[in-house]
């Protein structure tokens, strides 16, 4: 298995650092920005609330580093107008990735249609070089069968990625449901990706989805491209490792 410092040096290049704490501001916006442009290299992404996306572009011109927001956040709602909508003001105000929670109340209910429906409604709005992520809340979803599924819908629909949670719910990401999502990119044959999202806040947490997507994937399958990591909390441990001031390996995948 990998040492930490390693998973770490990969893990960061793959990190959406994330900040949509109900108490952000424009100055932890800054602090976000600031903080992932790193001594070790610069994360993949920040996410941010839709209000955020000017002032982040801004801040992050000329790193490289690409503008997330959400849309249906975080209750996905069954309403693919609106989340349309969303989408594409986010895009027009310099978003370059959109994260659309699905309409999973609807799902669960037994309206699979529904998720169809929405991404393909946002989809239509991503433009060139933009990039979907559909997030499923697979905590909520629970079902492996049901999980697989919808993945599918929503690869089908159009997402570039399926991410495991909003990190908003009880359960988050857990390695049976991303291993579930990867078997299903494996055998979609499209070229798509994952985003583990929610609960993950230390580099031997990261290490053990890079693991699965090695072992599903292939070593060479994973980049910045085809695999996330959605996180707030991570880029400290990550750092830590980094730096030789690694904590004890008490990984945990949840919440």
């Amino acid at each position: 298995m990998p040492d930490l410092a390693a998973t770490a040096a990969r893990a960061l290049l793959l990190l959406d650092l994330t900040n949509l704490n109900d108490t952000c501001d424009d100055a932890a916006i800054h602090s976000l920005c600031a903080r992932a442009v790193t001594p070790h290299g610069n994360v993949a992404a920040v996410c941010v609330w839709p209000q955020f996306v000017p002032v982040a572009r801004k801040l992050l011109k000329g790193t490289g580093i690409k503008v997330a927001t959400v849309a249906n956040f975080p209750r996905g709602g069954n309403d693919p107008d609106a989340a349309a909508r969303e989408a594409a003001a986010a895009f027009a105000d310099g978003a370059q990735e959109v994260d659309v929670v699905i309409p999973y109340p609807s799902l669960l209910a037994g309206d699979a249609a529904a998720v169809t429906n929405l991404v393909e409604a946002v989809r239509e709005k991503v433009p060139r070089g933009g990039r979907l992520k559909a997030t499923l809340e697979t905590g909520e979803i629970k079902d492996g069968a049901l999980i697989a599924d919808t993945s599918r819908l929503a690869l089908e629909a159009g997402a570039h990625f399926v991410k495991t949670s909003s990190g908003k719910t009880l359960v988050s990401a857990t390695p049976e449901a991303a291993l579930i999502m990867l078997e299903v990119i494996n055998s979609s044959r499209k070229k798509a990706g994952l985003v583990a999202s929610g609960g993950i806040r230390l580099a031997a947490d990261a290490g053990i989805f890079l693991g699965l997507a090695d072992q599903v994937m292939g070593p060479a399958w994973v980049s910045a491209s085809t695999f996330r990591f959605g996180a707030g909390g991570l880029l400290d441990d990550l750092l830590a490792s980094l730096n030789g001031k690694t904590r004890p390996p008490l990984a945990s995948s949840g919440n």
